[in-house]
């Protein structure tokens, strides 16, 4: 993409904003610039676009917006193309954050027309921007889906008393039954507990490299914890993303026995424990569905749901799409998947799930 310098108000016509095609040159500046934007989520990081090319072999866009030289916003953007659900282009694609990221609404602006533009050029049916606030309230909006944030102490007691009575009883049960965390130095256990629990869900899994990648993409910041029984067993295991002082348990899986043994409350308890003692004040208990089961369990741990601002520009389709099991023309499809052998599932699910983002 050539540079579109755009003006917006007097205020910024002597010094222009800039938008381009972000370069691997680029990639320090926007992750230190990711870093210290408000706006920004672990989501925006650069990591996202090696693995999103490498992993899932889509096309990137990653927009970054200059001033006087000094970068001022980004938005990273993928395009999909799948004979399943259409063309689109999305920010982000495997991520339930993404957007435009900048210092003020007008950058926001810039990128959002820079990114139509991208759109109408590579033909696609939508672009998606899956914001947490509003930018563009007068496109179409997707309001099926929330977020749950809260803030933790420094003080683990005070996070123990701070959720709800009868979740709380299920952690102390968790702790009774003598369950222990671990974190894992690989992907395996955790990625047999979730494979297993898509399965059961009826939902395509991801390949267990990918989980291996996103370790080493991003390091320390993402992170495997597994919960163990008495005889030590896993039972239950989350993947969580650190981000500034947030900590978001992102993928997740737990056996059959989870349920009775309490792993579920405990795994969750001892995360957010875990992240209290390094320092984080954030716990972000990510994207639910309203209506679903997930939905409902954050509400019982006490945190409150924020809609989530996901915006469409729909330009060869004419209503929002609704790719996610709610919809229900697939659940023949879910029915059909829980049947398959669970070594056929996780051998094809790869190339359906890249298709989903």
């Amino acid at each position: 993409m050539s540079a579109v310098p755009t003006t917006i108000g007097a205020q910024v016509a002597a010094v222009p904003t800039v938008v381009r095609d972000c370069s691997p040159s680029d990639a320090a500046r926007w992750d230190a610039f990711v870093t210290q934007c408000p706006g920004a989520t672990f989501f925006h990081r650069f990591g996202w676009q090696r693995i999103i090319k490498d992993e899932f072999r889509h096309a990137t866009h990653y927009l970054l917006a200059e001033r006087g030289g000094a970068m001022v916003g980004v938005l990273p953007l993928a395009e999909i193309r799948s004979r399943l659900f259409g063309n689109s282009l999305v920010s982000m694609p495997f991520g339930v954050y993404g957007g435009p990221a900048a210092t003020g609404p007008d950058v926001a602006d810039a990128l959002i027309e820079a990114a139509a533009h991208r759109a109408r050029r590579l033909d696609v049916d939508y672009l998606e921007l899956r914001n947490r606030g509003a930018h563009r309230p007068d496109w179409p909006r997707q309001d099926l889906y929330v977020t749950f944030r809260r803030e933790i102490a420094a003080d683990n007691d005070e996070n123990l008393q701070g959720i709800p009575r009868k979740q709380r009883a299920m952690v102390r049960k968790g702790i009774k039954n003598g369950l222990v965390g671990v974190v894992d130095t690989s992907a395996d256990r955790f990625f047999d507990l979730y494979a297993d629990n898509m399965h059961r869900h009826g939902s395509p899994p991801f390949a267990r490299r990918y989980f291996e990648r996103l370790r080493d993409e991003f390091g320390g910041d993402c992170e495997i914890l597994t919960i163990l029984d008495r005889a030590g067993v896993p039972v239950s295991s989350v993947l969580s993303f650190y981000f500034r002082d947030e900590v978001l348990p992102y993928y997740a899986g737990d056996s059959l026995a989870a349920r009775d043994l309490a792993a579920n409350d405990f795994k969750y308890w001892d995360l957010m424990r875990r992240a209290s003692d390094r320092g984080i004040r954030c716990f972000d208990y990510g994207r639910s569905k309203r209506g679903t089961g997930s939905f409902d369990f954050k509400k019982n741990w006490g945190f409150d749901a924020e809609p989530l601002n996901y915006e469409y520009l729909l330009l060869r389709r004419q209503n929002v799409p609704q790719n996610n099991p709610a919809n229900p023309r697939y659940r023949a499809l879910i029915a059909i998947w829980r049947r398959l052998p669970r070594t056929v599932a996780n051998a094809m699910g790869p190339f359906i799930v890249r298709n989903l983002a």
